[in-house]
């Protein structure tokens, strides 16, 4: 994705809320809006996956919201000092500072071990002083009121006295440790009598001569496979059926064999995209367990073609999918999972074509090197299903366009610019997806002649039609492409738009503009078969020890299980009022919407058809009413309507406070003909079918 135009834009310097409606109030004498819902066309059925969500290690992201490990730093990749922590530096996101290991005791009683260290560069050695303690800390743990458990990989001289201690507000706990010569893994166990942020485990010792620690990991006792408990309820109940991950900008760093076998002996690196050290917890296993074994979801994993080669893609399709007679199914049957997890999915490169990417080449080379990526892995497992960087026309003009020299950014097709186009060109029978990213800024508008996004002032519905059309400027395309090779009608190669956001203020307004790009993405589920939504976990609001379902998270859930799955056509008396700018790049030649301007609506048959679903989003601040017509099906008398409701656009939910986004289910009349939609509405009106 493109970080230095789009997401960390917009994650870095909190992009503004946006305007508030600037339409005039509906006159009196306003006509009417009618939508006719006619149920005998019907679309390419919507794919489960279009409601996916992405997550990538961008710093502790993942580590902070589904890992449920309390320390940070737990296998010392910085030194044991009581040195101010250094600021970050060059890439680094902005995220919450880590705790820091500090000495207990002066400095000079702890000295960092470079000869042999448990894991990693250096390990602490604590110099002890008799009956004072001496040893290691970290404060400003994050613990709940429940039970901890954890282990402290550790080694010590003969009659050396050890204990470990984990304080909270008001009391504290300590238990013995017993160690010899040898590494040892010693477990812990605490019960902690009072949530705190303030929190603090000591490794301390008494007595002559040293000791070492290796390794520290402290979870709460109710983890689930080391995720959180909490985390992993809320995400099983919004029911997302695929996850894309670990990567993102991430990937093209990322080495995916620091990240297998014994958690205390993978080593801590910097991740260079980030600029963030990484402990290697969250790593393969980890993750593709989550979604299999915890969420029940498809997991989509995105492989390394930036700093990574063929071979390793290979070994790692081996690992995850190989037999345990293989060589690499065999390291991961020897790491705990015999089966092979049989992962279809493979994101064969993330953003390649982009210049902020890590490892990025020119299109030329790249097609090769994607080529020799899809031979290896295919030879492999031949059933994979691979997904490669896209890099459509509209997504490079926005991302790119700014580079060329003079004249139009209009990136044309057919140029060395025209990634997709490349792809398609010269990796055909490599890949049966295209992925698509999109990150539109906030009341902006790409200027091709300058290159740059400037200023523009929008309604609310405009600003919430800015991810639709998005999504329509791909569209356009697709069109093109099937123009220029013909192969693409026969409809067997896909897109996946699996890095998708906008607004990221995770409250109700944002909630009205991913309405809107389900809708639009529901329009085109010929050749859209997924979507995945960045991060996964803004789906949910959360600290270190709680979390509830964020705004952004409820409409997801909204849709996952009141929509329909077979969409059906809609007509209407208010077109969409055409482009303001010239086509190209994220203007699309035709707004997106239904023709009941300034509503939108989209409609859809249950599965079963037996019910048909009304999508209504009004993101406007007035009323508006709507005369609905279906066509060729009939309705039983009452409904059922499902509403996201906030009470008003900032409305969020936040942990420890009431919800201010909710699903509110009601039953309507659905033998009347008019309805009224009330300012800011988001409906889905449930039409049981009789006859």
């Amino acid at each position: 994705m493109n970080t230095k135009i789009s997401r960390r834009h917009a994650l870095e310097s909190g992009l503004a809320l946006g305007l508030i409606s600037a339409m005039p109030l509906r006159a009196a004498d306003a006509p009417v809006l009618s939508a006719i819902i006619d149920t005998a066309k019907t679309g390419h059925p919507i794919a489960d996956y279009m409601y996916g969500g992405f997550i990538e290690h961008i710093g502790n992201l993942i580590n902070y919201s589904f890992w449920s490990e309390v320390l940070d730093d737990r296998k010392f990749f910085a030194p044991v000092d009581s040195k101010p922590q250094p600021k970050p530096e060059g890439r680094a996101m902005r995220m919450p500072p880590a705790n820091k290991w500090v000495p207990v005791g002066p400095d000079a009683d702890v000295t960092m071990d470079t000869t042999a260290p448990y894991v990693g560069a250096h390990s602490p050695v604590v110099h002890l002083a008799g009956t004072s303690p001496r040893g290691i800390a970290q404060a400003g743990l994050a613990l709940a009121k429940k039970g901890y458990v954890g282990r402290v990989v550790i080694a010590a001289d003969p009659g050396v006295e050890l204990s470990a201690t984990l304080s909270w507000k008001g009391g504290k706990e300590t238990i013995p440790l017993t160690a010899g010569k040898e590494w040892t893994k010693v477990p812990l166990k605490f019960t902690v009598k009072a949530a705190t942020t303030q929190g603090r485990l000591e490794i301390t010792g008494k007595g002559s001569g040293t000791f070492k620690v290796g390794a520290v990991s402290l979870m709460p006792a109710d983890n689930i496979k080391g995720f959180r408990a909490d985390t992993m309820a809320l995400m099983k109940e919004l029911d997302c059926k695929i996850i894309r991950m670990p990567g993102g900008n991430f990937i093209s760093g990322y080495d995916w064999k620091d990240t297998i076998g014994d958690p205390d002996k993978r080593p801590p690196v910097i991740d260079p995209q980030w600029n963030f050290a990484q402990p290697n917890d969250v790593g393969v296993d980890e993750l593709i367990q989550m979604c299999q074994d915890i969420l029940g979801v498809e997991p989509y994993w995105c492989i390394n073609t930036g700093f990574g080669e063929p071979r390793s893609g290979a070994e790692l399709v081996e690992y995850v999918n190989g037999a345990a007679t293989t060589e690499w199914g065999a390291k991961r049957a020897a790491n705990g999972h015999a089966a092979p997890y049989k992962v279809h999915y493979w994101n064969v490169g993330n953003e390649m074509y982009g210049h902020w990417q890590l490892g990025h080449m020119s299109l030329e080379h790249y097609t090769i090197k994607h080529n020799l990526f899809a031979d290896a892995m295919r030879k492999v497992d031949p059933t994979i299903y691979i997904v490669v960087p896209g890099g459509f026309i509209d997504e490079m003009t926005t991302g790119q366009g700014m580079m060329i020299d003079s004249g139009s950014r209009l990136v044309e097709y057919g140029s060395e610019r025209d990634w997709a186009g490349g792809m398609l060109a010269k990796s055909w029978g490599k890949f049966d997806a295209l992925a698509t990213h999109a990150y539109p800024p906030e009341n902006k508008h790409f200027n091709f002649t300058t290159g740059k996004n400037e200023d523009i002032t929008q309604s609310l519905v405009e600003w919430a039609q800015a991810p639709a059309n998005r999504v329509a400027t791909m569209g356009d395309c697709w069109d093109e492409y099937k123009k220029r090779f013909p192969k693409l009608n026969e409809g067997k190669v896909k897109v996946f738009f699996d890095e998708w956001a906008y607004h990221f203020g995770q409250d109700y307004k944002g909630c009205l503009a991913i309405a809107r790009t389900f809708h639009e993405f529901f329009r085109r589920s010929d050749y859209i078969d997924m979507a995945a939504y960045t991060m996964g976990m803004s789906w949910l609001d959360y600290n270190r020890t709680d979390s509830v379902i964020s705004g952004s998270g409820r409409v997801f859930q909204l849709y996952i299980k009141h929509y329909g799955k077979i969409p059906v056509a809609v007509s209407g008396n208010s077109p969409v009022p055409p482009p303001k700018y010239p086509a190209g790049g994220d203007q699309p030649k035709v707004n997106t919407g239904s023709a009941t301007w300034p509503l939108d609506v989209s409609a859809a048959l249950t599965a079963d058809r037996k019910t048909l679903v009304v999508a209504v989003v009004n993101a406007t601040e007035q009323s508006q009413k709507l005369d609905l017509a279906l066509e060729n099906v009939k309705s039983a008398a009452q409904g059922r309507v499902y509403r996201l409701v906030g009470k008003s656009l900032t409305a969020a939910n936040k942990v420890g406070k009431a919800p201010e986004v909710t699903i509110v289910e009601d039953s309507f009349d659905a033998t009347k003909k008019r309805f009224d939609i009330a300012p800011l509405a988001l409906a889905l009106y449930h039409f049981p079918l009789v006859g």
